[in-house]
């Protein structure tokens, strides 16, 4: 008999339908709620993903594995799977997420899922928007080390580094498989984006480090075991039925009944490659949360570094995200994994070094390094793909939303910034960030944090900046939190065309509330 191994992971919920994701030992038939799915294989793994359809306001389900009942496990103390539809009311989200046994500190997100359980289920968030970091393929376990010093038995592969499709699936055993986070992912919809962990340290910052990684002789399998991998555990549930009709990937997947695996690696080498400014694959999705959506950009994998140019993600790719920032509804929500809007000093000081590093002999060569040692890669040091965020948003809050808010993380500390165009817009602006989940700054980093926010830092980054050639920003902007450390999730609660952006610290202290929106004008 087959068994559950990972999951379920309750994924897309729209008004009437839901996706649930399933990993399982063997090849069976995967029933939820009367709907079935049957597995498919990549390697040593099984997988499915269940599509629900004509779903009422709220549905308890369990799993079944050719008609033997999983989940919920007997005895379970969980409260009851369930997918809820309708109004969308809150969201939880944040980045950064290293394994439950790493020593960093208590994991927010597991905190936040035992205190949910003991809440009332109208409370719980409708949605969960991961941003980056679900794994950390570079910084395994020391259980995950070992594991890979035993099973590899001698291979080239580099120590203490995941490279391989099976290696991923343990990360994602180890991060997902703790019995709290299982059931929240079980009863809140989640939607994810990668960004470099994901991959490797660093992934995409330039086309310099882009050769480099090439040049050695794992990196081949190791873009097909990561992308391949997150296509499989992470991608494919952020669609949505329509848009799972159209995949050709999938429906391949599907028509198989043999092991998929070296078609999703083909796949994910063909995804990496950089043609004429093009990348084959988009990341970057769409999701409606009642009054609010959420474009979810890509700004990993979708960097154009080739042929001299640096671009966030492709001409192509950018007026899509465009193209969708217009429609009806109150709040605008554009998930990045890394913010738009940082601490002043550090924006200007890495938009200088994108000019630096441009430069030939030992200047281009010392920015560059000075570039990949304290991770300059953000929207500012892609200063073209900055402005042109910097155009849509303000565009865009003038369309009839009351919010514009960029949710991101990365930077391993949370604040709230709102931004102020020349021209005062309709919809308030504002860069939301949560970070870490599970992870820390270094706390010899933090002054200079602090630092990076004041006047003084300001002025002389944007003094060097502006002798450089640097030019003046479209937009300005102002902490109005911050900055928070400590392993926190956020909260964005909506109230008709308000909204406001909580932090709850690991140990469920609320340590920032910030009211956003405008009276219609």
């Amino acid at each position: 008999m087959a068994k559950l191994v990972l999951g379920p992971l309750l994924r897309y919920v729209d008004a009437s339908s839901a996706t649930v994701w399933v990993e399982t030992d063997a090849s069976c038939e995967v029933t939820i709620a009367g709907h079935t799915a049957r597995t498919f294989q990549a390697g040593r793994q099984h997988f499915a993903l269940v599509r629900l359809e004509d779903l009422g306001p709220r549905t308890e389900y369990d799993v079944r594995l050719d008609g033997e009942s999983v989940w919920p496990e007997p005895g379970s103390g969980f409260p009851k799977p369930v997918i809820r539809t309708g109004e969308v009311r809150r969201i939880a989200f944040g980045s950064c997420r290293a394994a439950p046994n790493q020593p960093v500190g208590p994991d927010a997100l597991d905190a936040f899922a035992q205190r949910l359980m003991a809440t009332p289920e109208p409370e719980w968030p409708q949605a969960l928007i991961l941003l980056g970091d679900q794994v950390y393929a570079d910084e395994p376990t020391e259980a995950t080390k070992q594991w890979l010093r035993d099973s590899r038995n001698g291979t080239k592969e580099p120590d203490g580094e995941v490279v391989h499709f099976g290696e991923y699936a343990r990360l994602y055993h180890e991060t997902w498989g703790d019995p709290e986070i299982r059931w929240l992912l079980s009863v809140v919809p989640t939607s994810m984006i990668f960004d470099d962990h994901d991959v490797r340290d660093d992934w995409n910052t330039s086309a310099v480090w882009r050769k480099e990684m090439a040049d050695k002789p794992w990196w081949r399998d190791r873009i097909r075991g990561a992308i391949s991998s997150y296509w499989v555990y992470q991608h494919l549930g952020n669609l949505g039925p329509d848009e799972l009709a159209r995949n050709a990937l999938y429906a391949k997947v599907k028509a198989q009944d043999t092991d998929v695996l070296p078609l999703l690696e083909e796949f994910a080498e063909e995804a990496d490659k950089e043609v004429e400014g093009r990348k084959s694959t988009w990341w970057s999705f769409r999701r409606e949360f009642g009054r609010a959506r959420l474009l979810m950009v890509d700004t990993r994998s979708g960097r154009i570094l080739d042929e001299g140019k640096r671009q966030m993600v492709s001409d192509e790719e950018f007026e899509w995200i465009e193209r969708n920032t217009e429609g009806d509804f109150d709040h605008l929500l554009i998930g990045s994994s890394l913010p738009w809007l940082m601490p002043h000093a550090l924006s200007h000081f890495q938009s200088l070094n994108e000019i630096g590093a441009r430069k030939p002999g030992w200047q281009g060569k010392a920015a560059e390094g000075i570039r990949q040692a304290v991770d300059l890669e953000h929207w500012p040091a892609f200063r073209e793909s900055f402005d042109r965020l910097s155009r849509m948003i303000e565009k865009a809050a003038n369309n009839g939303s009351a919010t514009v808010c960029v949710l991101s993380g990365d930077v391993h500390h949370s604040y709230v910034a709102e931004a102020e165009f020349p021209r005062p817009t309709k919809a308030l602006v504002a860069q939301l960030v949560c970070s870490p989940i599970h992870n820390e700054a270094p706390k010899f980093l933090r002054p200079a944090f602090r630092l990076s926010w004041s006047r003084a830092a300001s002025w002389v980054f944007r003094r060097l900046a502006t002798l450089a050639g640097v030019p003046e920003d479209l937009v300005h902007w102002r902490k109005t939190s911050g900055p928070h450390f400590g392993n926190s999730v956020a909260l964005l609660d909506f109230d008709g065309r308000r909204a406001r952006y909580r932090l709850l610290s690991a140990t469920g202290e609320e340590t920032a509330s910030v009211l956003l929106g405008r009276e219609p004008q």
